[in-house]
């Protein structure tokens, strides 16, 4: 029975994008949701079950599999915007497709399930930056946050400014941001890691997508908590959360709480296993 219980997350995980895949091929009737969806959902299955192997790359395999086939397949070779200028594109045109779906089950909705389980292990962008040295933050949180909504405000006025104007080759143009964004979100986030010596903090203080992402992980269905009996307040959670979540603290108005990324970093140090 216990041998069987390890297999329970993934399975239960796998099924919920299996569900995702067929209803979106059947509504769709298009295949590619059905490969698209079971893959992300096998991708992200694996990693959950090498995690409770104890695997340490497991989290780095599931950021590789969907964040390169988000940025190589579905970016570069399909030639998706699936940056945020992309949502707003297809929300404007009022098509349901690729990039609007996408953000609606991985940033919008599904953050109830699963909080910033995106930004953990399926992110481009960090998938890049947890490479970097400086995996656990050395100084406390600047407090730049508000930068985010800046560059969430300007993705909506860039591409609003695109349909108010009636620019030609849209599609051509929207490529091409996809590109210059994915340049330019790169260069940012690795020259903040260096200087603020702390890997994340593009994700803490740029990153437009976390606007969509805050409010709903708030109310996650899978979240870390603390078992209090074993808590001996040895504060190393504290110190090796990338992101400065408070996990020890199970209310809804912890500390950051609704910046963890369910990297698992504080579960696997946890002296106790009160985590």
């Amino acid at each position: 029975m216990k041998r069987g219980k390890q297999y329970f997350l993934p399975i239960i995980m796998f099924l919920i994008f299996e569900a995702a895949a067929v209803t979106l091929w059947l509504t769709k009737n298009n295949l590619f949701y059905l490969f698209n969806f079971s893959y992300i959902g096998f991708s992200v299955s694996l990693g959950i079950f090498l995690m409770m192997k104890k695997y340490r790359h497991a989290r780095r395999i599931v950021q590789l599999l969907v964040g390169s086939y988000m940025l190589v397949y579905l970016g570069l070779i399909q030639k998706e915007n699936m940056q945020i200028e992309g949502f707003w594109y297809y929300l404007f045109t009022g098509v349901f497709e690729a990039a609007t779906i996408h953000y609606a089950v991985a940033k919008i909705f599904g953050p109830l399930l699963f909080g910033r389980g995106w930004c953990g292990y399926a992110c481009w962008t960090a998938m890049v930056l947890d490479f970097l040295p400086y995996k656990t933050p050395s100084h406390p949180r600047r407090k730049i946050g508000w930068i985010r909504y800046i560059t969430f405000a300007a993705s909506l006025i860039f591409v609003s400014a695109l349909f108010l104007f009636k620019v030609g080759n849209i599609e051509r143009i929207m490529f091409r941001a996809f590109i210059i964004g994915n340049i330019a979100y790169y260069a940012v986030g690795i020259i903040l890691a260096f200087a603020f010596k702390d890997n994340r903090a593009f994700c803490k203080y740029i990153c437009p997508v976390t606007v969509f992402l805050k409010p709903m992980s708030r109310f996650a269905l899978f979240r870390i908590k603390c078992d209090k009996e074993k808590c001996v307040s040895c504060g190393k959670c504290s110190r090796i959360c990338p992101m400065d979540v408070d996990v020890t603290d199970n209310s809804l108005k912890r500390k950051n709480g609704t910046e963890c990324i369910l990297c698992m970093e504080c579960v696997k140090n946890c002296p106790k296993n009160a985590l």
